[in-house]
């Protein structure tokens, strides 16, 4: 990966509701290590993927997203979601030029990790499993990098298993009939065999697929939850508590709920959270 300028675009993408604690701790590692990355996300700048059944409704919320993006003038845009960082190489950057390059957060993170290194003081005494998938590191080599960063954390220890979950996230498989089922048991075998305590995700639908495993007597934290633990920053992740709650509704609270808006948690929200764990 080039060397990435101090003036970028951080495009988070469509999972405010959901996993804020991440984004807002995301923009904050970004800051700590010498970026200056203006958030960019919500509808307003999708990659278009929840419209892929209508081509042109997709093809108009991608070109309003690159369009933005030209518009701020700057020169980097760095991705959170897998599936905007692939669907922007594949299918928006071909149709509406960029003036911009496209580089995921954690080759950000990777290449300045010096940077953050002396800031991860406290101690996080884990043994970590990364729940590592095939797709993705094809693009971006996160399954050798992301270990690489956490290793900064003092206390914390990486095992290697050669498990990698098929597909790019665990979204891409949800869909196939016993698919994600078979690969929660194959990591969980994985995490007995390893003697691992923590499952650590990398993308935030393999977070809110894996939190019930937690259930089954291991800890679930997203990479970017074992950092923040580190710098001793608070970063408290709300949809785990959500999801393993007995009364969902109940643990976020009407004030949340109220926030969100009682539809969109109607609609959104609320049969995702009482969904029965698949394994």
């Amino acid at each position: 990966m080039a060397v990435t300028p101090d003036s970028a675009v951080f495009w988070y993408g469509c999972n405010m509701t959901r996993h804020g604690e991440v984004i807002r701790t995301t923009t904050r590692l970004l800051e700590a290590v010498g970026m200056d990355a203006a958030p960019s996300g919500g509808p307003a700048h999708c990659c278009g993927s929840p419209k892929d059944a209508s081509a042109r409704i997709n093809e108009g919320m991608a070109k309003r997203t690159i369009e933005g993006f030209n518009a701020t003038g700057r020169e980097t845009v760095v991705t959170w979601c897998p599936s905007c960082h692939m669907n922007m190489q594949d299918s928006m950057a071909p149709v509406t030029p960029t003036h911009f390059e496209t580089v995921h957060v954690s080759e950000v993170l990777h290449a300045r990790r010096e940077k953050l290194r002396p800031l991860l003081t406290r101690r996080v005494e884990r043994r970590v499993l990364l729940h590592a998938h095939l797709g993705f590191n094809g693009r971006v080599p996160v399954n050798a990098m992301i270990p690489e960063i956490l290793l900064m954390i003092p206390g914390l220890t990486m095992v290697e298993h050669p498990y990698r979950v098929p597909g790019h996230m665990c979204s891409a498989i949800s869909a196939v009939p016993g698919a994600l089922a078979d690969a929660q048991r194959a990591t969980l075998a994985a995490m007995a065999e390893t003697g691992t305590d923590t499952l650590c995700t990398i993308f935030h639908s393999c977070h809110r697929e894996s939190v019930s495993l937690e259930r089954h007597g291991i800890g679930v934290a997203n990479w970017i939850h074992l950092l923040a633990e580190s710098l001793g920053w608070p970063a408290e992740d709300g949809y785990k508590a959500w999801r393993n709650a007995e009364d969902p509704r109940a643990a976020i609270g009407e004030t949340g709920i109220a926030a969100v808006g009682e539809l969109a948690y109607e609609r959104f929200l609320d049969a995702e959270l009482r969904k029965k764990p698949v394994v």
